[in-house]
């Protein structure tokens, strides 16, 4: 079984963990976490949980996680889901920072083709 989280819920999650890193709040991390999945989704999950409790599984991998790093929790639900056979898929951080850099990227070739500073002459090849 596959799920997706799309990059809102994945966005909220991240800030949330990273307030739960400053903060110590875990039990609204927890709610963020299961707020990301839809209810068809959770009760998949829980048929195929060892706990057929999806809270109390969040509750196991908050405890195992270190609290330090968001990556980190993003791997231990990626494992302990792939455990009950679920895969786990999401847009991480770093695909929306590529993208932004794209952007840019295409941005700036536009505005060069946009700009001929040095015109070529009438013998001069354009590459």
């Amino acid at each position: 079984m596959e799920i997706y989280l799309d990059k809102r819920a994945v966005k909220q999650i991240r800030m949330s963990a990273a307030d739960a890193v400053e903060e110590g709040d875990m039990e609204t991390l927890r709610e963020d976490i299961l707020a990301a999945f839809t209810d068809e989704q959770i009760e998949e999950m829980e048929r195929r949980l060892d706990t057929a409790d999806f809270y109390d599984f969040l509750s196991g991998v908050l405890d195992e996680w270190s609290g330090e790093d968001v990556d980190e929790l993003f791997e231990l639900l990626e494992a302990q889901l792939g455990e009950a056979g679920i895969d786990l898929k999401y847009s991480s951080g770093d695909d929306e920072e590529e993208e932004e850099d794209e952007d840019a990227v295409t941005d700036e070739a536009e505005d060069e083709g946009d700009d001929e500073k040095f015109p070529l002459d009438d013998d001069e090849e354009e590459l």
